[in-house]
């Protein structure tokens, strides 16, 4: 009684504030992505040189530090604010969890992919920004935003399981050729010259082989995206040509900014650009692999 008493004013069915949090569950995972960018790419990435204190001495950043250290540490508190987040998404679903045990699931998830977020971070710092372990923090970050889609398109009424199974093969083909184009992406990175601190390693990979590698899952990604979009016209599944088209036009962005960084030596601004839209590029491919396997109901 006591506990039914506590969660009475909790959500009991997906209402507008559980779609709210969902929303804000979305935003902030991507977030951290483009903020821990910026930290890399203003070189604060040890402006806290140890973890989880920003000294040996202080939890927070010191006036000593300068505007790395307020940077490093600024990007640090953003956890605090996903933490917050994922706690409200969670509250907003477990009165639910019985009629829709997927998003009780999604939430829990998510809530304890944070700590896994922040330690891999906490290892990249000691380990003086090791390429391979920062790469390995934005796959995770990537993880969480295809958990944090999920949340969004499920809070949303779904239809019954199309019948259209070719669709379905393409987007995961599509979304096959994105995870390569991701982790050759981030190779590419680790070999580049933002390394987040001037005494930070580089991984030693030949960098210019390295983008043409990169380029080539990308182009065929888009490739296979134009057709899909295709063949869901014909079908009549346009809610899939739709979401398709997204895709394709976020991409296309993506591919003309990645050619335009790497012409001009990889400046700052551009490079951070790249690096959200590889998030968006991350969110409409997952939400296009979902809409391939639902019906949409009007």
């Amino acid at each position: 009684m006591t506990m039914s008493r506590l969660t009475s004013w909790l959500p009991s069915t997906v209402s507008r504030s559980v779609r709210a949090w969902a929303w804000t569950t979305w935003v902030v995972q991507v977030l951290i992505v483009v903020t821990g960018g910026a930290v890399r790419l203003t070189a604060s990435g040890l402006g806290c040189p140890t973890w989880p204190k920003c000294t040996a001495d202080s939890l927070v950043n010191t006036p000593e530090m300068g505007i790395h250290g307020i940077i490093e540490f600024g990007n640090r508190l953003l956890t605090f604010v996903l933490v917050i987040v994922a706690i409200g998404m969670f509250l907003a679903v477990i009165r639910g969890r019985r009629s829709r045990r997927d998003l009780f699931v999604l939430a829990l998830v998510i809530g304890l992919g944070i700590p896994a977020q922040a330690v891999i971070g906490g290892i990249s710092v000691w380990m003086n920004l090791n390429p391979y372990v920062v790469g390995l923090h934005f796959v995770v970050s990537a993880v969480m935003i295809v958990l944090a889609t999920l949340l969004v398109t499920r809070v949303y009424r779904q239809g019954e399981r199309a019948d259209t199974e070719i669709l379905s093969f393409m987007a995961w083909v599509v979304a096959t050729l994105q995870g390569v184009t991701v982790v050759v992406g981030i190779l590419v990175t680790g070999s580049g010259p933002h390394a987040g601190d001037a005494d930070s390693p580089r991984n030693g990979l030949p960098s210019e082989l390295l983008q043409h590698v990169h380029s080539y899952p990308a182009y065929a990604a888009l490739l296979t995206t134009a057709v899909l979009i295709g063949v869901a016209w014909r079908r009549g599944r346009t809610d899939v040509s739709r979401v398709a088209l997204i895709l394709l036009s976020v991409n296309a962005v993506q591919a003309a900014v990645g050619i335009a960084q790497a012409n001009l030596g990889l400046p700052e601004l551009l490079v951070g650009l790249h690096m959200l839209l590889a998030c968006l590029v991350v969110s409409a491919t997952t939400w296009m692999v979902t809409v391939s396997r639902r019906l949409e109901r009007q």
